[in-house]
């Protein structure tokens, strides 16, 4: 796992080449809303991307973690289905629903059944490259992701531009990041993690805080400013105990969740002083997403050596497939 991450900028660019590579048709008719269904590390990439597209995408989005489509799919129904292995038993059902609806679905994959029932039934697939966890391989997704909609005119984007700009400032500022990433790890080690983040990066929270879950094997909780104020912010009233704070903070956030950011930060410190800030570098939402991801993924990583535990482990999610797999 720790060499996943150490090969950002690697994946980054191979991810782009493929994108450039892939062979990507029209809808079969007008696209009205989409549906990107997909768990796990396979699908968290829907919910950042819904965050990077939510104030120019024409059409809503949804995101969908289910064994079953939303009731509105149908024939102008984008349906992108993301599920690494090709074999998310959740994703493929909900895959063959989205067939069944005439939908418009295009798919990413390393293989498995989801490879075999694209190349069955003749819609779009990107395949990537596989024998990874997931968690490990998330800029793939998120690149062919980008690519899907830019094809459809759903969320321009220069690839190469973004790209370039993540590999220079990765490849400038990596100690920095991993040495700034392991005080984060010391700060939150043996704490009960508190992510926040404000709107339009609450995908990154999540993707934080699922990292800290698989590679630390930590639970931790991730929130989102204002939504927070509206419901959590009461819940430190109760003198919460061994919680450390991390908040996510990056330039184009609006000034009146500035404000709240600062408001949020001196109720906390009633109840505690292990608040900590993480800022971004970049110019634009998806570059700073990504920059803070990368520093998320180190995070977990330094983490889960305090924890003297396996990153890549998943035992009790295997343990799971095998009892469902005995359940008809």
């Amino acid at each position: 796992m720790k060499e996943l991450v150490a090969d950002f900028t690697g994946q980054l660019n191979e991810a782009l080449k493929i994108a450039k590579n892939a062979k990507i048709s029209g809808a079969q008719n007008k696209i009205e809303n989409v549906v990107i269904t997909g768990l796990g590390g396979s699908g968290i990439g829907g919910t950042i991307l819904s965050d990077w597209c939510k104030d120019s995408c024409p059409v809503p989005i949804v995101t969908n973690k289910d064994y079953h489509l939303p009731a509105f799919a149908g024939k102008n129904t984008l349906v992108v289905v993301s599920s690494y292995s090709g074999n998310t038993e959740e994703t493929l059902n909900a895959a063959k629903e989205a067939l069944e609806k005439g939908a418009t679905v295009v798919a990413i994959t390393s293989g498995g059944e989801l490879k075999e029932l694209a190349q069955e039934h003749g819609f779009d697939v990107i395949v990537v490259p596989g024998g990874n966890p997931p968690r490990g391989m998330l800029v793939y997704s998120l690149i062919q992701l980008l690519a899907y909609f830019n094809a459809f005119g759903l969320f321009e984007t220069n690839l190469d531009a973004i790209v370039e700009e993540l590999t220079t400032l990765i490849n400038q500022h990596e100690n920095d990041i991993v040495e700034q990433a392991r005080k984060a790890a010391q700060f939150l080690y043996q704490s009960s993690p508190y992510i926040y983040t404000v709107e339009g990066y609450g995908g990154l929270g999540i993707r934080t805080r699922q990292q800290i879950n698989e590679n630390a094997k930590m639970l931790c909780n991730a929130h989102v400013i204002p939504e927070m104020n509206h419901n959590e912010l009461v819940g430190w009233v109760g003198r919460p105990k061994d919680i450390a704070v991390l908040i996510f903070r990056n330039e184009d956030e609006d000034s009146r969740n500035v404000k709240r950011v600062e408001i949020n930060e001196e109720i906390m410190r009633r109840y505690t002083d292990n608040i900590m800030q993480v800022h971004s570098k970049g110019s634009n939402r998806i570059v700073r997403t990504l920059y803070h991801i990368h520093f998320g993924d180190w995070l977990s990583i330094h983490l889960a050596e305090l924890n003297g535990v396996d990153p890549v482990e998943i035992d009790v999610i295997n343990y799971l497939k095998g009892e469902l797999s005995n359940f008809s």
